[in-house]
C-alpha cells in the first residue's frame, strides 16, 4: 500500500466530513500527524484541486470537485445491485422472503427480491407496491423521515383498513413510528395482509440519508416473539453491511443500530 497515498486520502476525507474551515493544528491534532506532515498534505490537497485555502484566514476546506465526483459516482450507482450480496445472504441465513424497497410518496415500491424456498412463504414481487404505513419496509423509511401527525395526514389524507390490524388512526401511526426508530426496526403483524408478517430496516447512503430499506415478510406461523426478535438482530446486521457498501460511515463509536435507532437525524429530511 501507498503510505503517501493513504495519509493524503485519510486527511481529505477527515476535511471533507468537518462542517467548517480548519487549520493545519487541527488536522494534525485530529489525525495524529506531525504539523509539517499535515501542512504539507494540506497543500497538496489544495495543488490537486481538492481544498481550498481562506487567504484570510489560512485554514482549509473541501472543494466542490469532491461534489462534483461524488455525483458523477452516485449516479453510476445500482443500488439494488450494490446490496444484493448483503439481500442474498440473508435471505440464505433464514430461508424467509427477503426485499428492498424505496419510499414513493405513500408508497414502497419493491427493487428487489429473494423468495422464501419453504412450502409455506410469504409473496411480493418486484416493482410491486404497498401502503408505506401496512409494510415494515414503509414504516422503516418512514421513521427515517421522522414525520409529524399533520405530515403524515398530508401525505395519507385517510389510513384505510387493509386487515384487522391496521392502523387507520394518526396518532397511532405516529407512536409506532416513533417506537420505530427508537428500536431500530420497524414491524408489520398482518397489516396488510392477514397470515404475512414482515420487518424492515433502513438503509443509509454516504451522506446518511435512509434510501432503502431492507425487509423481510413471514408467514405468521413462523413469526412468534422469539423468532422475530431472531430475525430483526439478523436483519440489522445485514442492513449495516448494505449501508457500508453505499458508503456509509460513522465518524463515533455509535453503530449502525443506533444511526438506524437515530431515524435520520443528521439530514432532517421531512415530509412535505
Amino acid at each position: 500500500m501507498d503510505s503517501t497515498l493513504a495519509k493524503g486520502l485519510t486527511v481529505l476525507e477527515w476535511l471533507a466530513r468537518q462542517r467548517r474551515e480548519c487549520g493545519v493544528s487541527d488536522a494534525a491534532r485530529a489525525l495524529g500527524l506531525a504539523r509539517s506532515n499535515a501542512h504539507r498534505t494540506l497543500q497538496t490537497l489544495v495543488a490537486c484541486g481538492f481544498a481550498e485555502q481562506n487567504a484570510e484566514t489560512s485554514a482549509y476546506r473541501p472543494s466542490l470537485r469532491l461534489f462534483e465526483l461524488g455525483t458523477l459516482v452516485g449516479a453510476a450507482v445500482d443500488v439494488a445491485a450494490r446490496v444484493r450480496p448483503q439481500l442474498a445472504s440473508l435471505a440464505a441465513d433464514t430461508g424467509e422472503t427477503i426485499h428492498l424497497a424505496r419510499l414513493d410518496g405513500a408508497e414502497i415500491v419493491y427493487l428487489d427480491k429473494f423468495d422464501s424456498p419453504l412450502p409455506v412463504a410469504a409473496y411480493s414481487r418486484v416493482g410491486g407496491r404497498a401502503p408505506a404505513c401496512c409494510v415494515a419496509s414503509g414504516k422503516a423509511l418512514l421513521a427515517a423521515v421522522r414525520p409529524d401527525e399533520a405530515a403524515l395526514r398530508r401525505l395519507f389524507g385517510e389510513l384505510q383498513a387493509h386487515t384487522p390490524n391496521s392502523i387507520t388512526a394518526f396518532d397511532r401511526l405516529h407512536v409506532e413510528l416513533v417506537r420505530t426508530a427508537e428500536r431500530g426496526y420497524a414491524e408489520n403483524r398482518e397489516e396488510w395482509r392477514l397470515g404475512v408478517c414482515g420487518l424492515g430496516v433502513p438503509v443509509f447512503d454516504a451522506r446518511g440519508e435512509a434510501l432503502v430499506a431492507v425487509g423481510m415478510s413471514v408467514p405468521s406461523i413462523r413469526f412468534g416473539r422469539a423468532q422475530a426478535k431472531a430475525f430483526a438482530a439478523r436483519l440489522l446486521e445485514c442492513a449495516r453491511d448494505a449501508s457500508a457498501s453505499l458508503g456509509y460511515r460513522l465518524a463515533g463509536p455509535a453503530n449502525h443500530d443506533d444511526k438506524a435507532r437515530s431515524a435520520g437525524r443528521p439530514t432532517r429530511r421531512r415530509i412535505a
